[in-house]
């Protein structure tokens, strides 16, 4: 069926609600727009869905959902899971609690228990709770940091991380069976009630979270020392993060915590915000006045699911606010849990520092200075998570940090996802070490690139919509495979990795071997003078990402040498 009889069909059928038909009505005439909503299904990928909400079969809605759901409803049947129940949390976005209701009844009318939170919570708290509910699965509705438009579906497994080959590509098919929604069940929430499958996730949980959240600081002595000199500016910017970030810090005796008012209360419309990222600078701007008014140490903004962190502190000597790429942030928390555990003589023997392949290569160096193992995965946080279950399995090595490039870390193993709550928390100690030895963050951060190196990384991405986007994405892929460069001008390539052929070219030598990871269609090139570059689509976004890190002898030549990358790989990605 054409994307024109599709649309035609979800006008007659009664299946669909009237404000679905009606907003259907209201394209009529646009052909390009019934076209972008009905050529496709919205794809099920590897961390499930998300688009942008809206009515049609490439568009976030409770039909979309529900087709998701009976399909993870299938696999966890066919995985005799369903009495173990699935966990259900959302965030503040526009449908958020419409769909994650859609999705607790579609599994209750299979049989399946539903555990739903009974407003919204931070992703990573969703994470927490499939391992303390001791569920078979979990599911969050959110599009993380996406613009306001989108709205998402990520399934995590029993491990409480967002699921993994085989569970991924095995829901995936069971998600491409559902053609039909005559094949897609629903009931009613009283009938669910009265048959004990919904159920509401008490505020025990809540409570539980925190006290784990809690365990992760190293010198809470040493907060209740500094609680008054430290001040602290925090914007949760519309999201998840406002009620767990206030409560974990004002716990730990953080006293002088100021949240910007305009962005504190839940908004899926972000009004403040055209973009609700921590990684963009014009998200900072409200909770960088505020701090400029308090004369702030620290100045940090989570995303609306609260699984991601951005960062500014104070430089004592210019006065001026810099911002911390999450590469950064994660070292500057990595290296006070190495350092610190290490002089208490609590850093295991078999320790593990673990990040994602684009993630900088100053954590090579750090995990070299605290002897501890350096674990590479794929990006995305869920083979960090992985990794916990893994090394818990086989007991070859002992989870101490994990971070990706993309403002994600974890301290702890509570969860199995990054935690923007344990970050901040973690981030805000290491500021309160820093004051109590006259430093900032960002003396500490100088410090370190003397210490290490100074590395620095970068991120340019192209966004190439709809249909043909996709194919232009798939074509640039294609070129960087079959024709690999042999050099982004002056920095040569000595190697070519990649992770769909799962393989590793020595172009010196000529030797092929493995990656040792799992197949991927991502292309990544390690060039001299200790650079590197990447290439990948993004799993959730119509975005082809380039990726490039550099490392210098100063702050100006690593800044020369990453700017001169960067524009050697656009230079070759126009083309």
């Amino acid at each position: 069926m054409g994307y024109r009889e599709m649309y035609e069909a979800w006008l007659k059928d009664s299946y669909f609600d009237e404000a679905t038909r009606q907003e259907l009505k209201s394209i009529e005439g646009n052909e390009n727009e019934i076209e972008d909503r009905f050529y496709k299904e919205l794809e099920f990928g590897t961390g499930g869905l998300r688009g942008i909400i809206g009515a049609g079969t490439n568009r976030m809605n409770i039909y979309t959902v529900r087709k998701a759901t009976q399909g993870l409803a299938n696999y966890i049947m066919a995985c005799n899971g369903q009495k173990k129940g699935v966990a259900i949390a959302y965030d503040s976005r526009r449908m958020s609690p419409e769909f994650a209701k859609e999705a607790a009844l579609c599994l209750n009318a299979n049989g399946i228990r539903a555990y739903v939170f009974e407003s919204l919570r931070p992703t990573p708290e969703l994470s927490f709770a499939v391992r303390e509910l001791k569920c078979i699965a979990g599911i969050v509705i959110t599009a993380s940091h996406n613009p306001r438009e989108y709205n998402g579906y990520k399934v995590y497994w029993e491990d409480g991380a967002q699921i993994t080959p085989p569970h991924d590509k095995n829901i995936m098919e069971e998600v491409a069976k559902v053609t039909s929604y005559s094949n897609v069940y629903t009931m009613e929430i009283e009938q669910a009630l009265a048959e004990g499958l919904y159920h509401t996730i008490s505020s025990e949980i809540d409570d539980k979270y925190m006290e784990a959240l809690k365990k992760q600081s190293i010198h809470p002595e040493m907060i209740k020392e500094m609680s008054k000199d430290i001040k602290i500016v925090y914007t949760p910017l519309h999201g998840t993060g406002n009620l767990p970030v206030r409560r974990v810090l004002k716990e730990l005796g953080f006293e002088q915590v100021y949240v910007v008012k305009e962005q504190e209360l839940p908004d899926g419309n972000f009004p403040t915000v055209a973009y609700p990222n921590p990684e963009d600078a014009k998200a900072f701007e409200l909770a960088l006045k505020l701090a400029k008014e308090k004369d702030a140490d620290i100045v940090l903004a989570t995303d609306p699911d609260a699984d991601r962190l951005g960062v500014y502190c104070k430089d004592s000597k210019s006065g001026e606010y810099v911002s911390f790429t999450g590469n950064m942030s994660g070292m500057l928390i990595a290296e006070y849990i190495l350092r610190e555990r290490k002089a208490a003589g609590t850093l295991p023997q078999n320790g593990a520092l673990v990040k994602t392949i684009v993630t900088t290569n100053m954590a090579e160096a750090i995990a070299k200075e605290y002897q501890v193992a350096l674990i590479e995965v794929l990006t995305g946080f869920k083979f960090i998570g992985e990794q916990i279950r893994l090394f818990e399995e086989k007991k070859n090595y002992e989870y101490v940090f994990g971070l990706e490039e993309s403002y994600g870390c974890l301290a702890g193993t509570y969860a199995r996802d990054k935690d923007a709550c344990v970050a901040v928390m973690m981030l805000c100690e290491v500021a309160a070490y820093c004051k109590k030895q006259g430093m900032t963050l960002w003396d500490e951060m100088l410090n370190m690139y003397e210490k290490y190196g100074y590395y620095r990384e970068g991120l340019s991405t192209i966004t190439l919509k709809g249909i043909e986007g996709a194919t232009k994405i798939q074509a640039m892929m294609e070129e960087l495979r079959k024709n690999p460069p042999k050099n982004f001008g002056r920095f040569k390539v000595k190697a070519v990795r990649d992770y769909n052929a799962d393989q590793r070219f020595d172009m010196i030598t000529g030797e092929k071997t493995s990656t040792r990871l799992p197949k991927s269609n991502v292309m990544y090139y390690e060039l001299d003078q200790n650079a590197w570059c990447c290439a990948r689509p993004s799993g959730t976004e119509p975005k082809i990402k380039f990726y490039m890190g550099v490392k210098g002898s100063g702050m100006e030549e690593s800044e020369a040498l990453l700017k001169e990358l960067t524009d050697e790989l656009m230079k070759l990605a126009a083309q």
